[in-house]
């Protein structure tokens, strides 16, 4: 059985540049673009029908050449957004204000004298609660820093997981802390266990580059996608490709897990949205209102007054499109 999702809303030119990535929490979305600012839209129900999710902060100069990833803690409360300078930008939330402030940086210098781009991190994921932020970087290591440690330009590394060396376009935190996944520009996935700090599986059956990687809510399984036009599921305890999500004519951009991990959501380079039965291990809903890539999509979390899916995506026509499930889909 197929679903349908309606376009409620659309905030047309809502940058100047492409929009790369967007971030949701219950009260907020925060896009990131290749402008130098971060925008922050507010989520809540209440708003008005006709501006229903207006923008209420802009983060300034956030990053100078802009940003290309941006990630939020489950709880809310912490963001990071990675910069194409190779720097990230740590955020706390003031629950006072309900506004985002500065609450630190980190740039990963560890090899960057072995050649230009080597030590620039890339992809970011945030824990739940925001204690440990993950990052990938050009020349392959996947980093796990404690936040709770974070000063003006830097924070304790915990973890440095070496790979071959090949470009890390992803990077997922598990919900339960337990593992790092990363997804590779030569087309590897891994799976790292952060008790360990050793390898735990090197995933197969992606042979071309992994641009986006993504757990399930309660971290059964791992979602890969990118090059090869497929989804390919992994099962977190044993390493094991259980599925593989086809029908997309196109390279996977971003995933996105629905709450109840009933459902995935896939952008994609030629506009296309995908709403996926992780069940049936079918595509149960597309939605097209562009030719231009979708660089990242987003649930948006429920709540009592909207108990319907709700989805956003963002790409490079520029604007932020609002879908939500109709009523009986």
């Amino acid at each position: 059985m197929s679903k349908q999702y309606l376009q409620t809303h659309s905030i047309p030119d809502a940058s100047p540049a492409d929009i790369y990535s967007v971030a949701a929490t219950s009260k907020h979305l925060i896009t990131a673009s290749g402008s130098s600012s971060l925008h922050v839209y507010s989520t809540d129900p209440t708003n008005d029908e006709n501006n229903p999710y207006p923008l209420i902060q802009t983060l300034q100069d956030a990053h100078k050449l802009g940003a290309h990833h941006i990630a939020v803690s489950a709880n809310g409360n912490t963001a990071a957004s990675a910069g194409f300078g190779g720097e990230v930008k740590v955020w706390a939330l003031d629950e006072d204000s309900s506004r985002w402030t500065p609450k630190g940086s980190i740039v990963d210098d560890t090899k960057a004298s072995q050649g230009k781009n080597a030590g620039e991190i890339w992809a970011v994921a945030l824990s739940e609660d925001g204690q440990f932020l993950a990052a990938t970087t050009f020349d392959g290591r996947i980093n796990v820093w404690d936040l709770n440690t974070l000063t003006d330009s830097n924070a304790t590394l915990l973890r440095s997981y070496e790979t071959k060396g090949s470009f890390g376009m992803s990077v997922a935190l598990s919900s339960d802390g337990e593992f790092t996944a990363s997804g590779h520009a030569n087309g590897a996935v891994y799976l790292f266990n952060n008790t360990t700090g050793r390898l735990a599986h090197s995933l197969q059956g992606l042979v071309k580059p992994v641009r986006t990687v993504a757990f399930s809510p309660a971290s059964k399984f791992l979602a890969a996608g990118g090059d090869a036009k497929v989804i390919a599921l992994y099962d977190v305890k044993n390493g094991e490709q259980v599925a593989n999500l086809t029908g997309s004519q196109s390279w996977i951009m971003t995933l996105d897990w629905s709450s109840s991990g009933e459902h995935l959501l896939s952008g994609a380079y030629d506009g296309k949205a995908k709403v996926w039965s992780v069940e049936r291990r079918e595509c149960v809903a597309t939605q097209t209102e562009s030719d231009k890539t979708l660089w990242a999509v987003k649930w948006l979390p429920k709540t009592q007054m909207t108990r319907n899916e709700t989805f956003v995506t963002v790409g490079a026509n520029r604007s932020i499109s609002f879908y939500r499930e109709a009523s009986g889909g």
